[in-house]
């Protein structure tokens, strides 16, 4: 586990702020648009951070939102926008076939920013934090069972420590095995190849892991 030192903990940080201000500073037809967001982010309890270039703003370090400039527009990345109450349809999908939760509201002016409507998307944004609505992520689902041909179901079942190692191979390592004894047409075939394959399998290997 790395502990980091007092100095250099500070030193971290004064990176942060140090990439934060040159974020703000920098020479952009949109500066004073997005130096107008922060302001209204910071009258807020949110921490400001820098993340994927971009400042960042946290809630008990959970990501809540980012202010963002490009070449033909500026706004706010919500995180988990899509549970913000939008009457007036005003954010889209980050990016529609990859974010799921997130949500843009994008300006194409300083003038087109209303504080106190901007507010208000702030701070649902930070009760929805607060209250831990976010999407919910899916549970961790079994591997999916390898169908094995009785030969070598039959042989595995009495040879523990070839079943067990088995069962710790990845699927596509389980069904090159599995194809393997099926391909066979002959019975002596099968045995033969299930005599091979048995001690490999009980040393963790894969069939193919010689050719990859």
């Amino acid at each position: 586990m790395l502990i980091l030192g007092k100095s250099t903990y500070c030193t971290s940080l004064m990176d942060i702020a140090e990439k934060v201000e040159a974020y703000y500073a920098e020479a952009h037809h949109f500066k004073n648009g997005v130096a107008f967001l922060r302001q209204l982010v910071l009258k807020t309890d949110l921490e400001e951070t820098y993340k994927w270039n971009f400042p960042t703003y946290t809630l008990d370090k959970k990501n809540v939102l980012a202010i963002c400039k490009f070449k033909h527009h500026f706004g706010i990345w919500f995180f988990n926008g899509v549970f913000l109450n939008d009457p007036e349809n005003l954010l889209e999908n980050a990016q529609k076939g990859k974010t799921k939760a997130m949500r843009h509201w994008k300006f194409f002016s300083e003038k087109e920013i209303n504080p106190t409507k901007v507010s208000t998307y702030l701070n649902e944004a930070i009760e929805n934090q607060k209250k831990g609505i976010e999407p919910i992520r899916p549970s961790n689902t079994k591997k999916p069972t390898t169908s094995l041909p009785a030969e070598l179901k039959n042989a595995l079942d009495t040879n523990p420590t070839a079943k067990n190692a088995f069962e710790k191979l990845p699927p596509y390592k389980q069904r090159e095995y599995a194809t393997y004894i099926t391909e066979a047409k002959r019975e002596k075939t099968k045995l033969s190849r299930l005599d091979k394959i048995l001690p490999m399998i009980g040393k963790g290997k894969g069939l193919n892991d010689l050719y990859r």
